[in-house]
């Protein structure tokens, strides 16, 4: 497996952890969203955590890099998933344990509250940096998310924020010490568990309408993940 879940109170925890950089594989994808369907929509909140010092390094670069079909369809699926976590009906929180890059970094502007670990750790969007681009469903979540005094250097500019310097630019809401950001995560979780059903959805839902359709209808259009 190469992510897990578990609850603790009215908490769901998923854990990311592939013993290395916890790339979105299509195997990972697949195994993320069948543990997301795991997760109560109607209570609750959801709790994103990666392995100690990497949250993600984004996608299967190998097979991304093969700019054939089966890149096309995890490149399809992992935007997919993107978008539940995105608009998931309850309160999403990232614990962002490590290096959050590319499809990583995008996952924590996916989320609705976002700490980081101090330590030596890298947050940012390379894409451009990879002869890949940045295609409309990551840009309608970056420009939802990132400040925009920060947008042209995160996107345009493929610059890498240290872990500490991420909060400024909206990759994360506050950073604490490494050995803290699980429980520090875990308690905003149940905080942000006990806002109200259905309400609290019913107004994601207006905020982000517009951005959802604009992200849907992107991910239909992909045809090629790599820049010629």
């Amino acid at each position: 497996m190469l992510a897990n879940i578990k609850t603790d109170e009215n908490v769901s925890i998923i854990t990311l952890d592939d013993g290395k950089a916890n790339v979105f594989s299509p195997t990972m994808i697949s195994e993320f969203n069948l543990l997301l369907d795991q997760v109560p929509t109607n209570k609750g909140s959801l709790l994103i955590h990666g392995r100690p010092g990497m949250f993600s390094a984004g996608f299967d670069l190998k097979v991304m890099m093969s700019g054939s079909e089966p890149a096309v369809q995890m490149v399809q699926s992992g935007f997919t998933m993107l978008k539940r976590v995105f608009s998931f009906p309850r309160p999403v929180v990232a614990a962002c344990s490590g290096h959050a890059i590319a499809l990583g970094a995008f996952l924590l502007c996916s989320s609705d509250h976002r700490i980081g670990a101090k330590g030596e750790y890298k947050v940012g969007a390379n894409e451009l940096r990879n002869n890949m681009i940045v295609p409309t469903p990551l840009l309608e979540i970056a420009k939802f998310k990132l400040n925009k005094s920060h947008k042209q250097r995160a996107i345009l500019n493929a610059e890498m924020y240290s872990i500490e310097d991420a909060v400024e630019p909206g990759y994360l809401d506050e950073v604490v010490d490494a050995d803290k950001v699980f429980e520090t995560a875990l308690a905003k979780a149940k905080d942000l568990a006990v806002l109200a059903h259905p309400q609290y959805n019913e107004t994601k839902k207006l905020d982000q309408a517009d951005v959802i359709q604009k992200i849907s209808d992107g991910i239909d259009q992909i045809t090629d993940v790599v820049a010629r």
